[in-house]
């Protein structure tokens, strides 16, 4: 065995220095299964959003106001929305974030970039929660409207 080999040998058995782990939780780790697992969801979700306002029905010429505002009446398709909203925003940020740590060099501008991504990711899912939770398709309709008739038949005011 040559002296080399030896001291590649011994390197592997006995390293110069042991790594050392912290004691906490592994956000990298937890970041990491969270875009497997979104994803994996994420499809689901986009494909069958796709297929009931596409394939469903009339298909794409069923879209209209109506169409919206009955879809975001119901609870179930509240949720579908949300779910998918919330698992896309932060799939993204996260992508984003890895891909921040990747190429910013400053750790100042990458912890200010990290952070302004929370919280432009935090703010865009605060926005769309409350227009999901909070439409109301006849919100400043008026009897001289063209959706005065809908507004009327859905039973709302």
């Amino acid at each position: 065995m040559t002296a080399l080999n030896s001291q590649q040998g011994e390197s592997l058995a006995a390293p110069r220095s042991a790594e050392v782990r912290k004691k906490g939780s592994n956000l990298e780790k937890w970041g990491w299964i969270y875009m497997r697992v979104s994803g994996v969801l994420l499809v689901v979700l986009i494909f069958g959003h796709l297929f009931v306002n596409l394939m469903v029905g009339d298909g794409i010429h069923a879209i209209d106001w109506g169409f919206v505002a009955g879809k975001l009446a119901n609870p179930f398709w509240q949720w579908w929305d949300i779910l998918m909203l919330w698992l896309a925003l932060i799939h993204g940020a996260n992508g984003m974030r890895t891909i921040i740590n990747d190429y910013v060099t400053g750790a100042k501008v990458r912890a200010t970039l990290v952070w302004a991504l929370w919280i432009v990711a935090g703010l865009l899912i605060l926005l769309g929660t409350l227009v999901v939770f909070a439409f109301d398709p006849c919100n400043g309709v008026t009897s001289d409207s063209a959706f005065w008739q809908q507004c009327q038949a859905l039973d709302i005011h």
